[in-house]
């Protein structure tokens, strides 16, 4: 038989009055087969009794029993069709405690019998009448931890003054002066502070990130500005030691100039002295040859002739004093470190314009607040002061002594804006 039904369609097992599978199926006198409730209704409206498939008629109005074995037939049929069109159970899904082998998923869950049902075994809960007045609710797992240990009724209210679920007879016994609520009361009320509670971690996530964010931007601008700092380091130190290059050079350079300048002088304190010897030398010749005349008369006329001998000089004169390097290397560092001073000077202050000139903004002055005396530029850039008070609206805002405003103000951060003053004695610049 499970075989021959297996094999069978569903046109095999359906009324053809309500084209749906047999309920209670009777069999006419013809052979025919309808659900009871069809038939019924059928023949109540008929003045005749016929069968609605082959129009068969009837003279009484023939007695309908249930066939036995078509109902059997049917009812495992149409068990057979609902278990393959229910779905299986997943795993966060509530499965139904009354299925063997496959489960498939519970629709719902009676609060009688304790147990979840799928479509197929909820049937006799819709059908018997004792069944249809138990209590079904939406599918629950684990029912037995939903019943009150000691009074062995559903926990369905919630005592506000010990923040626990309890049963009806609970609110008898141990909470009886106490405030208690339907379970979905409370649960709607936990839900909004739940959801409260979401907000402020939500809140408080994002606090955090933002945190985060000001931190990582915060490490940003230190990079950026260790990067800067390096850069000017770098261009600071580079031109101090083309400065130290050039004391150096300039020091070896005067050396250098000393030393030829010495050389120049022994040399021709040299030469002179060569000379002087060279002249001696012929004297000296010439004195020892009249040393050998014995003519008297000769000898004398040639004593007469010789040469007057070099005078002997100052010996200071015959000095070359070598040149005094004593101090040179001292004066040198304090030259380099008042060079130094100057150019690190220079180069701060080089460093420290560009590092404010990143801040320069552009402003304006206001025409609405200057003295009637001042006289503004169309672009509003330059000021002087005139020989006339000019006739201008009155204005609450205008300066009842030499002053005026910009258009633009700022209240917080870095801003940084030259003012240049000429052919003045006094000038006044203010800033609040």
């Amino acid at each position: 038989m499970a075989s021959a039904n297996a094999s069978w369609s569903e046109e095999n097992f359906s009324c053809s009055i309500c084209l749906d599978v047999f309920s209670s199926p009777v069999s006419t006198p013809c052979g025919h087969n309808f659900c009871r409730t069809c038939m019924t209704k059928f023949w109540d409206e008929q003045v005749r009794y016929k069968c609605p498939v082959c129009n068969e008629h009837f003279q009484t109005r023939p007695d309908l029993r249930v066939n036995i074995l078509l109902s059997e037939l049917a009812s495992q049929f149409r068990t057979n069709v609902d278990v393959k069109e229910q779905p299986c159970v997943e795993p966060a899904e509530v499965p139904c405690d009354v299925c063997t082998g496959t489960q498939l998923k519970a629709v719902k869950s009676c609060l009688v019998c304790f147990v979840s049902f799928c479509q197929t075994h909820l049937e006799p809960h819709q059908r018997i009448a004792v069944l249809k007045k138990h209590r079904l609710v939406e599918p629950m797992d684990r029912l037995e931890d939903r019943m009150c240990k000691k009074h062995d009724r559903l926990l369905e209210l919630f005592c506000k003054t010990e923040e626990v679920c309890v049963c009806q007879s609970c609110t008898e016994g141990d909470h009886r002066s106490h405030p208690v609520v339907p379970l979905k009361e409370e649960y709607e009320v936990k839900m909004a502070q739940l959801g409260k509670m979401e907000a402020e971690v939500q809140q408080m996530i994002q606090e955090r990130q933002n945190n985060i964010q000001e931190i990582k931007d915060t490490v940003k601008r230190s990079k950026a500005d260790a990067d800067r700092e390096i850069a000017d380091g770098v261009q600071v130190l580079t031109a101090l030691m083309r400065c130290i290059e050039k004391c150096q050079d300039d020091l070896n350079q005067m050396i250098k100039e000393r030393l030829k300048s010495t050389e120049k002088q022994a040399e021709d304190l040299i030469k002179d002295l060569e000379q002087e010897i060279e002249d001696l030398t012929n004297r000296g010749s010439e004195v020892k040859q009249l040393s050998h005349t014995k003519d008297h008369l000769h000898f004398l006329q040639a004593f007469r002739s010789l040469k007057d001998p070099p005078p002997n000089r100052d010996r200071t004169t015959l000095e070359v004093r070598p040149s005094s390097y004593v101090g040179t290397l001292r004066r040198s560092p304090d030259q380099l470190e008042e060079t130094l001073n100057m150019e690190m000077k220079k180069l701060r202050d080089d460093v420290e314009l560009k590092r404010v000139q990143q801040y320069e903004v552009d402003v304006t002055l206001d025409p609405d607040t200057a003295h009637p005396r001042l006289i503004l530029s169309e672009d509003g850039k330059q000021v002087h002061v005139g020989g006339v008070v000019k006739k201008l609206p009155d204005n609450p805002k205008r300066f009842t002594y030499y002053a005026c405003l910009t258009r633009q103000s700022f209240s917080s951060g870095r801003f940084y804006f030259e003012v240049q003053v000429k052919d003045k004695t006094i000038w006044r610049l203010g800033v609040a």
